[in-house]
Parts: C-alpha cells; structure tokens; sequence
C-alpha cells in the first residue's frame, strides 16, 4: 500500500492504494491556507484517517511503526535541490520550508514530495492514458510530458517512469516562460503571478481564456460560461477557442520540439472541452521541426483524481 496527498489551495485530498493501484480509501480536509503548521496538521490528521480506513479491521502492528504506509504529497511549487526548501509555491504559507523533512518528522516515516504536475503526469504515465502498452519496449528513453490547464498551468516530465525535476528542480516550469511563436495581435494575456507579461500560463490558464475573450469582444466571462456557449454554437465563443487551440498547439510545439515526447497528457477544466483534442494536435506541425508526428494527446484517464494518484505512485508497492 501507499498513501497519496495532494495539497490544493482549498481542500488536501487523500487516497490510499493497494498494491495492484486499486484505490482502497480515499478522504479530504480543507486546506488551512495561511499557517504552515496547521498545513502539516492537516495532512497528519488525513494521513491517520486514510491509515485507519486502510487497515480496518487493524492488523497487529509491530512496536516500532516499521509497517507504517509510505506517504507522498503533491504540491504547488517545487524543492529546491541544494538547500531542501519550497519554492514557487502558490501557497505562500509552504515556501521556505522544508516541507519533505518536516512532514517525515511529524508522521513518523519517511515523505517524498513532487510538484504537482509532476504527479499529475507520473499518475497517467503509470496507469493512465500514457501507461505503455504491454509488449516490447520502443529503443530509448521514454518521455511524457503533462500539461494542467486549470486555474493556473503546470507541466512535468516522466523519463522511463521516473519524475524528473533537474538540476535546479523546476523541471516542467514551462508555463512561466513567453509563448512561442508570439506574435503582435497575442497581446499579453491575463496577469500572471510571476510577473512576466506573454507567459504560456497569461494565454492558456482558465483565466487566459476569459481575458481573451474580453480582450475581442469587451465583455466579462467566466471560462465556464465561455466553453458552454461554445458548445451551443456561438461563434464568438468559438472564435476564443480556436484562438487558444493555436496558442495552446504553440506551447505543445515548443516542448516537442526540445524533448520530443511519446505522450503529451493534458488535464484540468479547461481540457474538460473536448474540442481541444481534435483541433490541437492538427495544428501541431505548423510550429514543430519534426513531420508526420507520432506524438499523442491524449486527455487524463484519471481525470482530478490524477494528481492524488502520481503522489502515492511516488513510492512503490508493500505489502
């Protein structure tokens, strides 16, 4: 078994999965934003929930809590690699800490931790919609990339069925650099927190869509109103979307072009709109050096669930 964690910014959600990836429970707290402390309360007290659940009817236990679950979590931001510390967080509370090494102290075991995304794209690379078919192994390493379109935008790469974080450990940080292939009509997007105008996430985050289509039509929407009309048939909603198909099939290119995934595996509410996996990859070899792609884009199999999942994957299988 092992226990995965994944730390929002409204709620912490928990699941328990047995050996074969079966989710045995699953639970959720709200996330006490603004205290570092009560975070890792929080996470201790559905740890122990998710444990209880897990075990019941309880097994004897050995005295020394050698048999305790292994927990990874999930959470915005990433480690940094030299001093241990989160950094990037949206969740200003976390930065600065050494969240793996206090949460390992608090629960009793040993924690691994990986930015969201990243779990995101372990969990479908593992089981979901880029788990490799059974056969014979291509020649090479094999790459996916994943890309959450939500609120904000994050991404991560899987080599082979390993999270991959770098040298610096922000790996996957692709959506705080300057959309590819920008041009003068873009504009500069919706504001984004790292303060650099023209960023993937200012053009493709939910809030990316809603400034474009103030940004063309002078008038305030929410995503979701803007996807619900374009499944109704407006054609100004459409016009939005396919707008941010081209941006979107820009940023794709852009990592294909540098790491040339076999999957690229896209999540979050904005991939909720179906539209997105017919025309993206259409428009893909207008930016990409390479022809005839055999890269896929696939939508998570596991859909929210992903990232909770890619956290307890962070650990292999016991007993």
């Amino acid at each position: 078994m092992r226990i995965g964690i994944d730390l929002g910014g409204t709620k912490i959600e928990g699941v328990c999965l047995g050996g074969e990836g079966e989710e045995l429970c699953r639970d959720r707290v709200a996330t006490p934003r603004q205290d570092y402390g009560a975070v890792l309360d929080a996470i201790a007290v559905l740890v122990e929930r998710l444990e209880h659940a897990a075990r019941d009817p309880a097994p004897a236990s050995p005295p020394d809590g050698s048999d305790a679950i292994p927990v990874g979590v999930g959470t915005p931001g990433f480690l940094g690699p030299r001093d241990g510390v989160l950094r990037n967080s949206n969740l200003a509370s976390l930065n600065g800490h050494a969240m793996d090494r206090d949460l390992s102290a608090r629960l009793g075991r040993p924690v691994r931790l990986a930015n969201d995304a990243n779990c995101f794209v372990l969990s479908e690379a593992t089981d979901g919609a880029a788990a490799l078919a059974e056969g014979p192994a291509a020649p090479g390493p094999d790459v996916v990339f994943g890309a959450t379109l939500g609120t904000g935008v994050g991404g991560g790469f899987v080599v082979d069925g390993r999270v991959q974080n770098g040298a610096n450990g922000s790996a996957g940080q692709w959506s705080h650099t300057t959309l590819p292939f920008l041009r003068a009509d873009d504009g500069s997007g919706a504001a984004c927190p790292c303060g650099h105008p023209a960023c993937i996430e200012a053009f493709l985050a939910g809030r990316g869509l809603a400034w474009d289509f103030a940004h063309a039509y002078g008038e305030a929407l929410p995503p979701e109103e803007i996807g619900r009309r374009e499944r109704a048939g407006d054609p100004r909603a459409a016009a939005t979307f396919a707008r941010y198909e081209d941006r979107l099939a820009r940023a794709l290119a852009a990592v294909i072009n540098f790491v040339d995934p076999r999957v690229i595996v896209l999540g979050g509410g904005v991939s909720n709109n179906t539209r997105l996996f017919e025309n993206v990859p259409t428009l893909l070899e207008r930016y990409t050096v390479a022809t005839g792609l055999a890269t896929k884009v696939v939508r998570a199999r596991h859909g929210d669930a992903s990232g909770v999942r890619g956290a307890a994957w962070l650990w292999p299988a016991t007993s």
